[in-house]
């Protein structure tokens, strides 16, 4: 393990929540284990982005009414290409050699994942839960 594969491990929170055991695929291992502790060290930067984003785009989002809301966070990360790579490099850019190539092999199911967990942070982070909807 290099230098930086160490630093980064370190920078990475423990997520108690998640058991390792119950991980039936190498996509769900990869989620749990590398995906979900980048997104959770990375959250502050990815709202900042997300609300950044919001801004450049005159605040749109904050004129729909809440039950849109989600679908339209969910748009912009879909359709949005320039957002959807920044969002994802700034979570690739903490992976390790090892992951980066674990990643690569299952590329389109993961990064579908991590999108799908994009979203899912970046709803919560602006103060509306799944169950607003």
């Amino acid at each position: 393990m290099t230098d930086r594969d160490q630093q980064l491990y370190s920078l990475r929170p423990r997520i108690p929540s998640i058991i390792e055991e119950q991980a039936t695929t190498a996509a769900e291992r990869f989620q749990n284990r590398t995906l979900r502790p980048i997104l959770k060290l990375q959250h502050d930067l990815l709202m900042a982005l997300f609300r950044h984003y919001l801004h450049k785009r005159k605040g749109g989002y904050y004129d729909l009414p809440t039950s849109r809301r989600r679908a339209y966070v969910a748009h912009c990360l879909q359709k949005d290409q320039r957002l959807r790579q920044l969002m994802c490099g700034t979570i690739i850019g903490h992976f390790t050699t090892e992951e980066w190539l674990a990643y690569v092999d299952q590329e389109a199911e993961l990064r579908r994942r991590l999108i799908t967990m994009l979203i899912e942070r970046i709803w919560d982070g602006m103060g509306e839960s799944s169950s607003a909807s």
